[in-house]
């Protein structure tokens, strides 16, 4: 980082400002990602911040606006990803459980902290919820699921992971993939298919 923020303007960029504002709000929650704080930790002036944001507020907009396009925008689209079966569109979904890059569960945490103690942030959680069961139910429905098992079934599905993050659950990846198949039967009411579970397991780099 500290390559990226000595640039010949002595500024930083808005990407490093958002950066640190990210590292402050999953180490430390959202009191921490303050402009002198984050001006502390890059090593800049804190005017140089407005160079790039009108204040806190936009900042933190900005933030939620990385949560909401990364995390909610990803579980629909694996909820919308082509697939053979409702288990392998499950399992598709199931990807961003294991890949960081489709999901982030370390902000996900850390956003829904933040709702707690903010009405708006709880609004946009809660909005972001509806989505994301909305997707879900889509899928199911998209193979033939009737809309009131569908309803439940996403509900199930997207409850249970949540619940896994509001635990802050940690499983050995082993045990994990082991139960993936079981999961997706209970979810889906479909086993999946050996060569489903092989391609699965193929793109998450894990062999039984």
């Amino acid at each position: 980082m500290d390559q990226l923020v000595n640039d010949s303007t002595g500024r930083g960029s808005p990407e490093i400002w958002l950066e640190a504002a990210y590292d402050l709000l999953i180490e430390s929650g959202v009191d921490a990602v303050k402009i002198l704080t984050l001006a502390k930790k890059l090593n800049l002036a804190r005017t140089s911040f407005y160079w790039f944001f009108k204040d806190r507020e936009e900042l933190l907009a900005e933030l939620i606006s990385r949560w909401r396009d990364k995390n909610t925008g990803n579980i629909v689209r694996q909820s919308e990803a082509y697939a053979e079966s409702i288990a392998e569109a499950m399992l598709n979904v199931f990807d961003c459980w294991f890949d960081n890059a489709l999901f982030d569960s370390q902000l996900e945490f850390a956003v829904r902290s933040w709702a707690l103690q903010s009405d708006d942030i709880l609004a946009e959680v809660r909005q972001s919820d509806q989505l994301r069961i909305e997707a879900l139910t889509a899928m199911c429905a998209r193979f033939g699921v009737d809309a009131a098992t569908a309803d439940v079934r996403a509900r199930t599905i997207y409850l249970v992971q949540i619940g896994y993050l509001s635990m802050q659950t940690r499983e050995d990846i082993a045990v994990r993939m082991r139960r993936i198949p079981n999961y997706v039967e209970i979810f889906t009411g479909q086993a999946p298919q050996p060569r489903e579970l092989d391609r699965f397991f193929s793109r998450h780099g894990y062999s039984e």
